[in-house]
């Protein structure tokens, strides 16, 4: 495996800025590849799809090109890809489609685990049919999110189970296979959350199980376009259909208005960008995706076990949870200093890390609120041991 940390720092413009940036849960900055491709479209003539011109056609190979791009990063066919401005706004698109054919009695599944992006669309169309949320509890001293409840939580009124792939805010990657196994049995729908996971972890849908995964590309330095992407295509068909055009098929079912075609452009050229992450990597575009995420896990595991280590070694901080499968995320609270006091006093050494009050989600549940917040660190690709060191010596001067 090459993953060579420096050249990939060369790729990020944005890094001229002089922060060290623990600021992942907003997304990873924008690669120069990716921004290039999108200014290079927006120049470009395109026009609606639809025509006999280069204008047009320029369009649908845009969309297509896309499709395919999305499918390679998690495993997927292309004509499963459902394009649109965000994973959430697709998300609710989906959960409203899905909701249609619930009734009163009816149950979801959701965990503690999730973010609020994917719990509010599932928690609002539970309300309005009548139908009963069912939650995952997590552990609350290690943050993991035991697969065995699920067993009980799943019943034959069981219509979605909606899972993260990984959490953006403590790491935890669940026990995904075992969960779908659950679900599966009963015939509910499954939903995983792949937001923060896609950037960090191999993914493969098919091989996975679920029936719909979610992504977003401003995760790993993309534009802000988002994509459903079903394991069966056929599934789109059976959903009611949200597009403005009468006789829409397949993936448009579920798009709403016209493509930001640059984006999408810009898209292609950042999950291009993923796969070149290693850069021994060869073969297909698929095999260098799969080669190139294995090598950023491997390197990331090192990173965040060696910040992890040297955070617990200070008696002021308190890291929060210990998962044995996580993605490069982790949240940590000082003693007596409130999270937006410990954001600000980081900000002002240099470095970016959200603060988060811990009164609603996954915070919530560990009661994180008690104690005055928690400060959200998520690394990236370009992220190294020198910006590891940076955050340790100034949290240990921190008193």
């Amino acid at each position: 495996m090459a993953f060579d940390v420096a050249r990939i720092r060369g790729l990020f413009p944005a890094l001229g800025d002089g922060w060290i940036h623990f600021d992942g849960a907003a997304g990873m900055l924008v690669p120069e590849q990716v921004a290039s491709a999108v200014s290079t479209a927006m120049r470009a003539p395109v026009s609606g799809p639809g025509g006999a011109f280069p204008a047009s056609q320029r369009a649908e190979s845009i969309v297509t090109a896309a499709r395919r791009a999305v499918a390679d990063l998690v495993g997927a066919d292309p004509a499963g890809v459902v394009l649109g401005p965000s994973a959430s706004v697709l998300l609710r698109r989906l959960v409203d489609a899905m909701s249609e054919r619930w009734t009163i009695g009816d149950e979801v599944v959701v965990s503690r685990l999730d973010e609020q992006a994917n719990l509010a669309p599932w928690r609002q169309a539970a309300k309005r049919v009548g139908a009963v949320v069912r939650w995952g509890e997590i552990d609350i001293e290690t943050c993991e999110l035991p697969a065995w409840q699920y067993e009980n939580l799943i019943s034959a009124r069981t219509k979605a189970v909606t899972i993260t792939a990984a959490s953006g805010s403590v790491g935890t990657r669940p026990d995904l296979p075992t969960v779908i196994e659950f679900a599966k049995r009963v015939g509910a729908t499954v939903v995983v959350d792949a937001t923060y996971a896609a950037p960090f972890v191999p993914l493969d849908l098919n091989e996975l199980g679920a029936d719909v995964m979610v992504v977003s590309a401003q995760g790993w330095g993309g534009p802000a376009i988002g994509a459903l992407v079903f394991r069966d295509p056929e599934m789109i068909e059976r959903l009611p259909s949200v597009s403005l055009e009468a006789n829409a098929r397949g993936a448009a079912r579920l798009e709403l208005g016209p493509h930001a075609y640059p984006l999408l452009a810009g898209l292609v050229s950042s999950v291009d960008y993923l796969a070149g992450l290693d850069d021994a990597a060869s073969g297909s575009r698929r095999e260098r995706l799969v080669t190139s995420l294995g090598s950023a896990k491997s390197y990331h595991a090192g990173l965040l076990a060696q910040l992890s280590s040297e955070l617990r070694s200070l008696r002021h901080v308190m890291v929060i949870g210990d998962a044995m499968r996580r993605i490069p995320a982790l949240a940590f609270a000082v003693e007596h200093k409130k999270a937006p006091e410990v954001a600000d006093y980081l900000s002002s050494q240099g470095l970016c890390a959200f603060a988060d009050d811990g009164t609603s989600g996954v915070f919530a549940s560990l009661g994180v609120g008690e104690v005055g917040g928690a400060v959200r660190i998520g690394l990236a690709h370009y992220s190294n041991v020198f910006e590891i060191n940076q955050l340790v010596k100034v949290l240990e001067e921190l008193r």
